[in-house]
């Protein structure tokens, strides 16, 4: 199913057209509306009308989310206020939040890119959705709520927490469909074991699963202990919220990106240059018709791969990789460079080993260490002390082996690590303490 076959299956040609023409009119009008551009683009010695082509994008500068800071809160809304009708914000952990704007028309582009992922993902106006995003500044609950109703959907504005209340009204409402954190929904399927609830035999049959990098591993866990296909949706404040981009049911293969709405590129995260097609790079985004809060070239820090091979489900947009994690994620270790990803598939291809792991960074003296701390199954835990250990020499060597990384482990009891009901937390970096 396809919610807008006019704009989701355009010949690339007129595509690109598209692309071209709205990247034009943008470019012109941040450069009049908002001081920052105005300023960056002199800087840098181009002027609205050196767009003649799509290749010209290299010519504009980057945005990234320091310049974001700088302007906090309203610096870089190319509007006035009074057509403003909704803020949201990123959390601030590091300091001040990303403070992004909507007008109508931005918030009726949303719900519509919302709408569009459901029905990639398989849902009609006949289903119920239960929303456990979290609603408020965050833009994931509001932003799929708007979606939903936009499909024509029943949703159940549910938010994040309460999870044994959540549990009850998957029993007692029967949504057919779950928007949530990936780990959030093992986390729910983990409660619901724990409560006798037989997860599998609830009515859902979908869930769209996005706000932090996740695994084929983990994607099989959460299908095999709830029951449902769990689907990719990718999104980021700054840019608009969760609608970014979506995996298609038929294709599982990378998520489609609404390019007649935004520009991608995949760089290289130290040169700034531009990477091939199929290898892995940072992710830069150009918005094409936000009206509150455009943003040029902006720097995601999130990794992943562009396709541009055809999917079977007849989009002809490009797609990208799921994400497989953040270049201001990685870790040097000992001079090694790891992601957290990348640890996370080796712990998950380890039969008895949990979802649920801790990495802690510290040093001693001048070196770097690494504690991997992972929770074990029941079984598992109760076996004897020397199966533990042969299990933590086998993940110590995979980890050796594969990633090139000396790490202690620590296996720990089975629901002993913290569960995150957002986006979940895996790095502890005491070097910075």
């Amino acid at each position: 199913m396809i919610y807008d076959e006019e704009f989701e299956t355009l010949p690339r040609e007129a595509l690109e057209a598209l692309q071209l023409k709205r990247l034009q009119q943008v470019v012109e009008r941040v450069y009049h509306t908002v001081g920052f551009y105005r300023k960056a683009f002199d800087e840098a010695g181009v002027k609205p009308d050196d767009i003649q082509s799509l290749d010209d994008i290299r010519k504009l500068p980057f945005t990234n989310k320091q310049d974001l800071k700088d302007n906090y809160p309203f610096g870089l809304f190319a509007v006035p206020m009074s057509n403003v009708v909704r803020m949201h914000a990123s959390s601030g952990t590091t300091g001040k939040a990303t403070v992004v704007g909507y007008t109508k028309r931005d918030i009726e582009t949303w719900s519509t890119l919302i709408a569009r992922s459901f029905v990639a993902a398989g849902l009609t106006k006949n289903d119920i959705i239960h929303n456990a995003y979290g609603y408020g500044l965050f833009t994931g609950g509001l932003g799929a709520h708007y979606g939903a109703e936009k499909l024509g959907a029943s949703v159940i504005p549910m938010s994040g927490g309460s999870t044994k209340r959540q549990i009850m009204i998957l029993q007692d409402f029967g949504p057919t469909a779950i928007c949530c954190t990936p780990s959030y929904a093992l986390y729910l399927a983990e409660q619901g074991e724990e409560m006798g609830v037989d997860m599998k035999a609830l009515r859902l049959r979908v869930g769209v699963l996005g706000a932090e990098p996740w695994s084929d591993r983990m994607r099989q866990e959460i299908e095999e202990r709830l029951g449902i296909s769990a689907l990719d949706i990718y999104g980021l404040s700054e840019v608009m919220g969760p609608g970014v981009s979506m995996e298609c049911s038929e294709g599982r293969n990378g998520l489609h990106v609404y390019e007649d709405h935004f520009i991608v590129e995949a760089i290289d995260p130290v040169t700034g240059e531009p990477v091939k097609n199929g290898e892995v790079g940072e992710l830069v985004f150009t918005t094409l018709t936000k009206e509150a809060f455009p943003l040029i070239r902006y720097r995601t820090k999130d990794l992943s791969r562009l396709m541009k091979e055809a999917c079977r489900c007849g989009r002809t947009l490009t797609r990208m990789a799921r994400i497989s994690g953040r270049s201001d994620d990685m870790l040097i270790i000992r001079g090694v460079n790891v992601f957290p990803s990348q640890i996370e598939g080796v712990l998950l291809g380890i039969e008895g080993l949990e979802p649920h792991y801790e990495l802690i960074v510290d040093r001693e003296g001048t070196l770097d260490t690494l504690e991997i701390r992972v929770e074990v199954g029941e079984h598992i835990f109760s076996d004897e002390v020397k199966e533990l250990q042969k299990i933590e020499r086998r993940i110590a060597k995979d980890v050796k082996d594969y990633l090139g990384v000396t790490a202690s482990i620590k296996l720990v009891e089975p629901k002993s690590l913290k569960r995150f009901e957002g986006k979940a937390i895996r790095v502890i970096d005491k070097r910075k303490i």
